[in-house]
């Protein structure tokens, strides 16, 4: 009998053992990247760029969309913020002492379209998002949404512009088209959301919309067009980079301000979903050899930029090259992604065979 007991406990033993080996296999891991590829983002040059693409390296895949799909990202973390599309060279300003949007028409705010502007070489930093992506720091653009209703304005919101689609000669570049108009616009905090009014400038009445958070992505985007979400970026864990048009910030001669200027072929890193970047330049024509040998052990960990998403930004290219416009054939790039994985990459081409621009090509390894 006291055989029979001890075999019973034993067994007991080794199916708690079993099951509990069980559970811990389903624990999530993480899953090593691919091998590499070569990507080339546009398969047929588009001049305009009226794409943006959304990249994650560690499964190859690539998300794109028209830049014309939405106008306003929603912060999806803890704290309340809004961003412009900057693809489309938008701008927005506070419209002072006034919480009644149905009350605001082109009239009212005639000065302050003169001065909401982007791209123009005044002195407009102010008006735009700050470009190096770092939302929850930033101290233009829409503020932080109170959680006081009464703390938060109204905004006049320049839509910026279409993309271009008139004749396009090969080498050049064409990222604006029609300007978009106007909204105004007030944003009020909603649970664990936000409400959005908006409206036309000469309106009386203003539509409603409400966003809500989803904790996996870094914004939750909105379109006035069609009035409800946008499906534009995929879940923060699962891009690093993103090619796009961009507002960026320029320093303009005339007055030493930093002004805001619309750059193409701008190549932007995940900083709110934990990516980091750092560039490595070589000798001229030591390019590709650096590039070939450097290993995981040659990684400087300190250089990583993780507040700044314009790491890479234009600096892979130049638009005034012996060829015209050009890859930088000295440089690459280090990336960590939000799992820890490193990779090497190397821009390889900006224009087709035909001389056409927005034709970005690169290759990445895994270190």
């Amino acid at each position: 009998m006291k055989k029979t007991i001890n075999s019973i406990l034993i067994l007991i033993i080794f199916l708690s053992t079993l099951i509990s080996c069980i559970e811990e296999d389903v624990t999530p891991v993480k899953i090593p990247p691919l091998e590499g590829a070569v990507l080339t983002l546009n398969e047929k040059a588009d001049p305009t760029e009226a794409k943006q693409f959304w990249i994650d390296l560690s499964s190859g895949n690539v998300k794109s969309n028209h830049r014309e799909l939405w106008d306003l990202g929603f912060y999806c973390g803890d704290e309340f913020r809004v961003m412009l599309n900057s693809s489309l060279v938008m701008s927005v300003g506070k419209v002072n002492s006034t919480t009644n949007i149905d009350a605001v028409t082109s009239q009212t705010v005639k000065d302050l379209k003169l001065v909401v502007q982007a791209a123009n070489f005044a002195d407009n930093s102010q008006y735009i998002d700050d470009p190096n992506g770092d939302i929850l720091n930033q101290t233009t653009g829409i503020a932080p949404i109170n959680a006081d209703d009464n703390q938060n304005n109204v905004y006049l919101l320049n839509l910026g512009y279409k993309t271009y689609s008139g004749t396009m000669i090969p080498g050049t570049i064409y990222n604006v088209g029609e300007a978009r108009g106007w909204k105004k616009i007030r944003i009020l905090r909603q649970s664990s959301g936000y409400k959005i009014q908006y409206a036309d400038l000469d309106e009386t009445t203003h539509k409603e919309f409400v966003v809500t958070k989803d904790a996996e992505y870094n914004y939750k985007f909105f379109s006035f067009t069609t009035g409800t979400y946008a499906d534009i970026q995929p879940k923060k864990k699962e891009w690093d980079l993103c090619f796009t048009v961009f507002t960026n910030l320029t320093l303009n001669p005339a007055n030493d301000q930093y002004t805001s200027y619309i750059y193409p072929d701008i190549m932007l890193h995940n900083i709110l979903g934990g990516v980091g970047v750092y560039e490595v330049t070589t000798a001229i024509g030591q390019g590709e050899t650096e590039y070939n040998n450097f290993k995981k052990e040659n990684i400087d960990v300190v250089k990583f930029i993780y507040n700044d998403q314009r790491a890479i930004g234009s600096n892979w290219r130049t638009t005034t090259g012996q060829n015209g416009a050009e890859v930088y054939a000295n440089k690459f790039y280090i990336l960590r992604d939000s799992d820890g994985f490193y990779y090497k990459i190397r821009f390889l081409r900006m224009k087709d065979d035909n001389n056409n621009r927005g034709y970005p090509q690169f290759e990445y390894k895994p270190l």
